[in-house]
Protein backbone atom coordinates (compact mmCIF):
# COMPACT_ATOMS: atom_id res chain seq x y z
CA UNK A 1 0.00 0.00 0.00
CA UNK A 2 2.82 2.40 0.91
CA UNK A 3 4.63 1.67 -2.36
CA UNK A 4 1.46 2.37 -4.34
CA UNK A 5 0.95 5.66 -2.49
CA UNK A 6 4.51 6.80 -3.12
CA UNK A 7 4.47 6.07 -6.84
CA UNK A 8 5.18 9.20 -8.97
CA UNK A 9 2.04 10.89 -10.24
CA UNK A 10 1.55 10.60 -13.98
CA UNK A 11 1.52 13.92 -15.93
CA UNK A 12 -2.14 13.50 -16.89
CA UNK A 13 -3.10 12.82 -13.30
CA UNK A 14 -1.07 15.80 -12.12
CA UNK A 15 -2.76 18.01 -14.71
CA UNK A 16 -6.23 16.93 -13.58
CA UNK A 17 -5.34 17.49 -9.94
CA UNK A 18 -3.92 20.95 -10.68
CA UNK A 19 -7.08 21.96 -12.53
CA UNK A 20 -9.28 20.53 -9.77
CA UNK A 21 -7.42 22.36 -7.01
CA UNK A 22 -7.29 25.53 -9.09
CA UNK A 23 -11.03 25.53 -9.72
CA UNK A 24 -11.66 25.02 -6.01
CA UNK A 25 -9.30 27.87 -5.13
CA UNK A 26 -10.85 30.37 -7.54
CA UNK A 27 -14.36 29.26 -6.64
CA UNK A 28 -13.64 30.06 -2.99
CA UNK A 29 -12.23 33.41 -3.99
CA UNK A 30 -15.25 34.23 -6.15
CA UNK A 31 -17.65 33.25 -3.36
CA UNK A 32 -15.80 35.44 -0.84
CA UNK A 33 -15.91 38.40 -3.20
CA UNK A 34 -19.60 37.80 -3.88
CA UNK A 35 -20.37 37.49 -0.16
CA UNK A 36 -18.45 40.71 0.47
CA UNK A 37 -20.37 42.44 -2.31
CA UNK A 38 -23.71 41.37 -0.86
CA UNK A 39 -22.62 42.56 2.59
CA UNK A 40 -21.68 45.95 1.17
CA UNK A 41 -25.03 46.43 -0.52
CA UNK A 42 -26.99 45.13 2.48
CA UNK A 43 -25.24 47.62 4.76
CA UNK A 44 -25.72 50.48 2.29
CA UNK A 45 -29.40 49.92 1.64
CA UNK A 46 -30.41 48.99 5.20
CA UNK A 47 -28.67 52.01 6.71
CA UNK A 48 -30.09 54.31 4.04
CA UNK A 49 -33.61 52.94 4.58
CA UNK A 50 -33.24 53.32 8.35
CA UNK A 51 -32.17 56.96 8.09
CA UNK A 52 -34.92 57.63 5.55
CA UNK A 53 -37.53 56.28 7.97
CA UNK A 54 -36.27 58.48 10.79
CA UNK A 55 -35.51 61.69 8.90
CA UNK A 56 -36.36 61.57 5.15
CA UNK A 57 -35.75 65.28 4.58
CA UNK A 58 -32.03 64.76 5.15
CA UNK A 59 -31.78 63.14 1.70
CA UNK A 60 -32.70 66.41 -0.02
CA UNK A 61 -29.02 67.36 0.40
CA UNK A 62 -26.85 65.85 -2.38
CA UNK A 63 -23.76 65.64 -0.17
CA UNK A 64 -25.69 63.66 2.44
CA UNK A 65 -26.97 61.24 -0.21
CA UNK A 66 -23.42 60.67 -1.53
CA UNK A 67 -22.01 60.20 1.95
CA UNK A 68 -24.72 57.74 3.01
CA UNK A 69 -24.14 55.81 -0.23
CA UNK A 70 -20.36 55.68 0.18
CA UNK A 71 -19.36 55.85 3.85
CA UNK A 72 -21.06 52.56 4.87
CA UNK A 73 -19.35 50.82 1.93
CA UNK A 74 -15.84 52.07 2.73
CA UNK A 75 -16.08 52.02 6.53
CA UNK A 76 -18.16 48.87 7.16
CA UNK A 77 -18.76 46.88 3.95
CA UNK A 78 -15.27 46.76 2.48
CA UNK A 79 -13.51 45.90 5.77
CA UNK A 80 -15.98 43.03 6.13
CA UNK A 81 -15.17 41.94 2.56
CA UNK A 82 -11.45 42.03 3.42
CA UNK A 83 -12.07 39.81 6.45
CA UNK A 84 -13.88 37.25 4.29
CA UNK A 85 -11.18 37.15 1.59
CA UNK A 86 -8.43 36.93 4.22
CA UNK A 87 -9.58 33.38 4.91
CA UNK A 88 -7.94 32.38 1.59
CA UNK A 89 -4.14 31.81 1.82
CA UNK A 90 -1.90 34.35 0.07
CA UNK A 91 1.52 34.45 -1.56
CA UNK A 92 4.37 36.80 -0.78
CA UNK A 93 5.27 39.25 -3.58
CA UNK A 94 8.82 40.54 -3.66
CA UNK A 95 9.06 44.27 -2.98
CA UNK A 96 10.90 46.49 -5.45
CA UNK A 97 11.19 50.26 -5.58
CA UNK A 98 10.33 52.45 -8.58
CA UNK A 99 12.45 55.44 -9.45
CA UNK A 100 10.63 58.74 -9.81
CA UNK A 101 11.16 58.79 -13.58
CA UNK A 102 9.70 55.31 -14.06
CA UNK A 103 6.77 56.16 -11.81
CA UNK A 104 5.96 59.25 -13.91
CA UNK A 105 6.18 57.19 -17.09
CA UNK A 106 3.83 54.61 -15.58
CA UNK A 107 1.44 57.38 -14.51
CA UNK A 108 1.34 58.83 -18.03
CA UNK A 109 0.76 55.36 -19.51
CA UNK A 110 -1.99 54.77 -16.96
CA UNK A 111 -3.82 57.96 -17.95
CA UNK A 112 -3.43 57.17 -21.63
CA UNK A 113 -4.92 53.70 -21.13
CA UNK A 114 -7.76 55.10 -19.02
CA UNK A 115 -8.71 57.86 -21.44
CA UNK A 116 -8.55 55.66 -24.56
CA UNK A 117 -10.62 52.87 -22.99
CA UNK A 118 -13.06 55.44 -21.59
CA UNK A 119 -13.68 56.68 -25.13
CA UNK A 120 -14.40 53.11 -26.24
CA UNK A 121 -16.73 52.53 -23.29
CA UNK A 122 -18.53 55.83 -23.90
CA UNK A 123 -18.96 54.98 -27.60
CA UNK A 124 -20.46 51.57 -26.79
CA UNK A 125 -22.76 53.18 -24.21
CA UNK A 126 -23.85 55.80 -26.74
CA UNK A 127 -24.61 53.19 -29.42
CA UNK A 128 -26.65 51.15 -26.95
CA UNK A 129 -28.51 54.32 -25.93
CA UNK A 130 -29.35 54.95 -29.60
CA UNK A 131 -30.71 51.41 -29.92
CA UNK A 132 -32.59 51.82 -26.64
CA UNK A 133 -34.09 55.14 -27.76
CA UNK A 134 -33.11 57.08 -24.65
CA UNK A 135 -29.93 57.91 -22.69
CA UNK A 136 -28.32 55.34 -20.41
CA UNK A 137 -28.05 57.22 -17.13
CA UNK A 138 -25.58 56.51 -14.36
CA UNK A 139 -27.21 57.73 -11.17
CA UNK A 140 -24.14 57.47 -8.94
CA UNK A 141 -21.80 59.26 -11.37
CA UNK A 142 -24.32 62.07 -11.86
CA UNK A 143 -24.86 62.30 -8.11
CA UNK A 144 -21.15 62.39 -7.32
CA UNK A 145 -20.61 65.06 -9.98
CA UNK A 146 -23.24 67.30 -8.40
CA UNK A 147 -21.83 66.98 -4.88
CA UNK A 148 -19.57 69.58 -3.26
CA UNK A 149 -15.82 69.69 -3.78
CA UNK A 150 -14.91 68.40 -0.32
CA UNK A 151 -17.18 65.36 -0.69
CA UNK A 152 -15.71 64.49 -4.09
CA UNK A 153 -12.17 64.80 -2.72
CA UNK A 154 -13.00 62.70 0.35
CA UNK A 155 -14.80 59.92 -1.52
CA UNK A 156 -13.19 59.84 -4.98
CA UNK A 157 -9.64 60.97 -4.26
CA UNK A 158 -9.00 59.52 -0.79
CA UNK A 159 -11.30 56.71 0.32
CA UNK A 160 -12.03 55.00 -3.01
CA UNK A 161 -8.38 54.63 -4.17
CA UNK A 162 -7.19 53.34 -0.78
CA UNK A 163 -9.94 50.77 -0.24
CA UNK A 164 -10.26 49.65 -3.87
CA UNK A 165 -6.51 49.19 -4.28
CA UNK A 166 -6.34 47.28 -1.01
CA UNK A 167 -9.08 44.85 -2.13
CA UNK A 168 -8.59 44.51 -5.89
CA UNK A 169 -4.82 44.73 -5.97
CA UNK A 170 -3.22 43.61 -2.71
CA UNK A 171 -5.88 41.25 -1.38
CA UNK A 172 -6.81 39.76 -4.77
CA UNK A 173 -3.41 39.71 -6.46
CA UNK A 174 -1.60 38.34 -3.39
CA UNK A 175 -3.80 35.27 -3.70
CA UNK A 176 -4.24 34.81 -7.46
CA UNK A 177 -0.53 35.32 -8.24
CA UNK A 178 0.28 31.76 -7.19
CA UNK A 179 -1.15 30.75 -10.58
CA UNK A 180 0.89 33.34 -12.47
CA UNK A 181 1.16 37.10 -12.80
CA UNK A 182 -0.92 37.05 -15.98
CA UNK A 183 -3.84 35.33 -14.22
CA UNK A 184 -3.64 37.79 -11.32
CA UNK A 185 -3.47 40.85 -13.60
CA UNK A 186 -6.42 39.87 -15.82
CA UNK A 187 -8.59 38.72 -12.93
CA UNK A 188 -7.86 41.88 -10.95
CA UNK A 189 -8.88 44.10 -13.87
CA UNK A 190 -12.06 42.18 -14.73
CA UNK A 191 -13.35 41.97 -11.16
CA UNK A 192 -12.50 45.62 -10.54
CA UNK A 193 -14.28 46.68 -13.71
CA UNK A 194 -17.40 44.67 -12.92
CA UNK A 195 -17.47 45.99 -9.35
CA UNK A 196 -18.31 49.47 -10.70
CA UNK A 197 -21.66 48.07 -11.77
CA UNK A 198 -22.19 50.08 -14.95
CA UNK A 199 -21.13 49.85 -18.58
CA UNK A 200 -19.64 53.33 -18.93
CA UNK A 201 -17.08 52.70 -16.18
CA UNK A 202 -16.49 49.00 -16.89
CA UNK A 203 -14.22 49.54 -19.92
CA UNK A 204 -11.72 51.94 -18.37
CA UNK A 205 -11.90 50.44 -14.86
CA UNK A 206 -10.98 47.04 -16.31
CA UNK A 207 -7.99 48.29 -18.30
CA UNK A 208 -6.50 50.52 -15.62
CA UNK A 209 -7.26 47.80 -13.08
CA UNK A 210 -5.06 45.46 -15.11
CA UNK A 211 -2.34 48.11 -15.34
CA UNK A 212 -2.46 48.77 -11.59
CA UNK A 213 -2.24 45.02 -10.99
CA UNK A 214 0.81 44.84 -13.29
CA UNK A 215 2.52 47.63 -11.32
CA UNK A 216 1.72 45.87 -8.06
CA UNK A 217 3.00 42.41 -9.08
CA UNK A 218 6.24 43.99 -10.28
CA UNK A 219 6.82 46.18 -7.20
CA UNK A 220 4.89 44.53 -4.36
CA UNK A 221 4.19 48.04 -3.07
CA UNK A 222 0.60 49.21 -2.93
CA UNK A 223 1.47 52.88 -2.45
CA UNK A 224 2.37 53.23 -6.13
CA UNK A 225 -1.04 52.12 -7.38
CA UNK A 226 -2.87 54.09 -4.67
CA UNK A 227 -1.12 57.31 -5.76
CA UNK A 228 -1.85 56.59 -9.44
CA UNK A 229 -5.48 55.85 -8.61
CA UNK A 230 -5.73 59.09 -6.63
CA UNK A 231 -4.26 61.14 -9.47
CA UNK A 232 -6.59 59.59 -12.08
CA UNK A 233 -9.66 60.17 -9.89
CA UNK A 234 -8.58 63.72 -9.09
CA UNK A 235 -8.12 64.59 -12.77
CA UNK A 236 -11.39 62.98 -13.81
CA UNK A 237 -13.65 63.73 -10.86
CA UNK A 238 -12.36 67.02 -9.46
CA UNK A 239 -10.07 69.01 -11.75
CA UNK A 240 -12.01 68.35 -14.98
CA UNK A 241 -15.30 69.45 -13.38
CA UNK A 242 -13.62 72.58 -12.00
CA UNK A 243 -12.20 73.44 -15.43
CA UNK A 244 -15.60 72.89 -17.03
CA UNK A 245 -17.18 75.19 -14.46
CA UNK A 246 -14.97 78.03 -15.73
CA UNK A 247 -16.97 78.02 -18.97
CA UNK A 248 -20.37 79.69 -18.78
CA UNK A 249 -22.32 77.14 -20.82
CA UNK A 250 -25.54 79.19 -20.77
CA UNK A 251 -23.74 82.26 -22.10
CA UNK A 252 -22.02 80.10 -24.71
CA UNK A 253 -25.43 78.91 -25.89
CA UNK A 254 -26.61 82.53 -26.15
CA UNK A 255 -23.54 83.46 -28.19
CA UNK A 256 -24.07 80.56 -30.59
CA UNK A 257 -27.77 81.30 -31.07
CA UNK A 258 -28.07 85.09 -30.70
CA UNK A 259 -24.49 86.31 -31.19
CA UNK A 260 -23.73 87.58 -27.68
CA UNK A 261 -20.53 89.10 -26.31
CA UNK A 262 -17.72 86.51 -26.66
CA UNK A 263 -15.45 88.42 -24.25
CA UNK A 264 -17.66 87.33 -21.35
CA UNK A 265 -16.72 83.68 -21.75
CA UNK A 266 -13.36 83.94 -23.51
CA UNK A 267 -11.04 83.80 -20.43
CA UNK A 268 -12.68 80.68 -18.99
CA UNK A 269 -12.94 79.09 -22.44
CA UNK A 270 -9.23 79.64 -23.11
CA UNK A 271 -8.23 78.09 -19.76
CA UNK A 272 -10.47 75.08 -20.43
CA UNK A 273 -9.09 74.65 -23.96
CA UNK A 274 -5.52 74.84 -22.67
CA UNK A 275 -6.38 72.19 -20.07
CA UNK A 276 -7.86 69.95 -22.77
CA UNK A 277 -4.79 70.34 -25.00
CA UNK A 278 -2.55 69.32 -22.08
CA UNK A 279 -4.73 66.27 -21.37
CA UNK A 280 -4.73 65.24 -25.03
CA UNK A 281 -0.94 65.55 -25.03
CA UNK A 282 -0.69 63.32 -21.95
CA UNK A 283 -3.02 60.75 -23.51
CA UNK A 284 -1.05 60.63 -26.76
CA UNK A 285 2.21 60.39 -24.82
CA UNK A 286 0.74 57.59 -22.70
CA UNK A 287 -0.30 55.51 -25.72
CA UNK A 288 3.09 56.05 -27.39
CA UNK A 289 4.94 55.06 -24.21
CA UNK A 290 2.76 51.96 -23.86
CA UNK A 291 3.70 50.90 -27.40
CA UNK A 292 7.39 51.58 -26.72
CA UNK A 293 7.49 49.72 -23.39
CA UNK A 294 5.08 46.89 -24.23
CA UNK A 295 7.86 44.36 -24.91
CA UNK A 296 9.32 45.01 -21.45
CA UNK A 297 6.00 44.28 -19.72
CA UNK A 298 6.60 40.58 -19.19
CA UNK A 299 4.46 38.48 -16.86
CA UNK A 300 6.05 35.61 -14.97
CA UNK A 301 4.66 32.17 -14.24
CA UNK A 302 3.43 31.44 -10.74
CA UNK A 303 4.33 28.80 -8.20
CA UNK A 304 1.58 26.66 -9.71
CA UNK A 305 1.40 26.37 -13.50
CA UNK A 306 -2.01 25.83 -15.04
CA UNK A 307 -2.11 23.59 -18.15
CA UNK A 308 -2.24 25.41 -21.47
CA UNK A 309 -5.74 25.59 -22.86
CA UNK A 310 -7.30 25.08 -19.43
CA UNK A 311 -6.55 28.39 -17.74
CA UNK A 312 -9.91 29.98 -18.56
CA UNK A 313 -11.71 26.78 -17.54
CA UNK A 314 -9.85 26.71 -14.22
CA UNK A 315 -10.10 30.38 -13.29
CA UNK A 316 -13.55 31.30 -14.60
CA UNK A 317 -15.59 28.13 -15.04
CA UNK A 318 -16.34 27.36 -11.42
CA UNK A 319 -19.26 28.04 -9.09
CA UNK A 320 -17.81 30.96 -7.13
CA UNK A 321 -16.45 33.00 -10.02
CA UNK A 322 -19.47 32.13 -12.13
CA UNK A 323 -21.84 33.53 -9.51
CA UNK A 324 -19.71 36.65 -8.96
CA UNK A 325 -19.55 37.43 -12.68
CA UNK A 326 -23.23 36.59 -13.19
CA UNK A 327 -24.26 38.93 -10.39
CA UNK A 328 -22.38 41.89 -11.82
CA UNK A 329 -23.33 41.22 -15.45
CA UNK A 330 -26.98 41.24 -14.40
CA UNK A 331 -26.42 44.51 -12.51
CA UNK A 332 -24.87 46.11 -15.60
CA UNK A 333 -27.63 44.85 -17.89
CA UNK A 334 -30.31 46.17 -15.52
CA UNK A 335 -28.51 49.53 -15.41
CA UNK A 336 -28.60 49.66 -19.21
CA UNK A 337 -32.29 48.72 -19.43
CA UNK A 338 -33.67 50.94 -16.68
Amino acid sequence: MEELYNQPVMPEQAEKETVKQGRKFFSNMGLMFLAGTLCIYAIQYKLRDLIYMIKPEIFQNTDIVVLFSSVPMYVLGMPLMIMLIHTIPKEKIQKRSMKVGKFLVALIICYGIMYASNLIGSLITYLLAVLKGRPIDNYMIDLAGSSSLWVRVLIMVIWAPIMEELIFRKILVDRAVRYGEGVAVVLSGLMFGLFHGNLSQFAYATTIGMFFAFIYVKTGKLQYTIIMHMVVNFLGGVLSLFMLSLVDLEEMQNILTDGGDLSKVLPGLLVFMLYMFVLIGIVVAGIVLLIVYRKRMNLNAGRITLPRGKRFLTVMCNAGMGLFFLYWVVEIVLQILE
